[in-house]
């Protein structure tokens, strides 16, 4: 089995070492292969090209977008191109972004980054291989990065 990681030189934290550790912790024996591009909206492209040229069966992509409107809105087209390339390929793409301006500090978005890529990491994790465990999870108000928030 093979898993992408795609990350961006824009991002300021090393997110794809991050959830590659934390895939290495819960899985052996896969093949994980990584891309880095310049910014986020260069990720659908290199997510595809992990899918079609290298056989990957699921792909991360990692992004930091900055905090302006500008930025914002390149974040919702990479957004919609990522769904694109999920819908081209007909195989997953973990979107894991972490926009600059979710933290009130940068000790606090660090740990956002970190915690944010872990979190989507054991996703992929139950997706391939504990569905079951992932099926017990819904409607119950998980968040990667942020406290969850727990069932009504």
């Amino acid at each position: 089995m093979k898993i992408g990681i795609c990350d961006t030189t824009f991002a300021r934290y090393d997110m794809a070492s991050a959830a590659i550790n934390e895939i290495k912790q819960h899985v052996g024996n896969l093949k994980i292969i990584r891309r880095t591009v310049p910014g986020v909206k260069d990720l659908p492209v290199a997510c595809k090209k992990l899918i079609d040229e290298e056989g990957c069966d699921m792909v991360m992509a990692m992004g930091m977008p900055g905090p302006e409107k500008m930025d914002k809105t390149c974040a919702h087209e990479a957004s919609t191109g990522l769904i694109q390339a999920q819908l081209m390929t007909n195989t997953h793409i973990l979107e894991v972004f972490v926009h600059e301006d979710e933290g009130v500090d940068e000790k606090e978005l660090k740990f956002l980054a970190d915690n944010r890529a872990r979190e989507h990491a054991q996703n992929l994790v139950k997706m391939l291989f504990k569905p079951d465990k992932l099926k017990r999870e819904a409607g119950m108000g998980m968040r990667e990065g942020h406290p969850d928030k727990g069932p009504l």
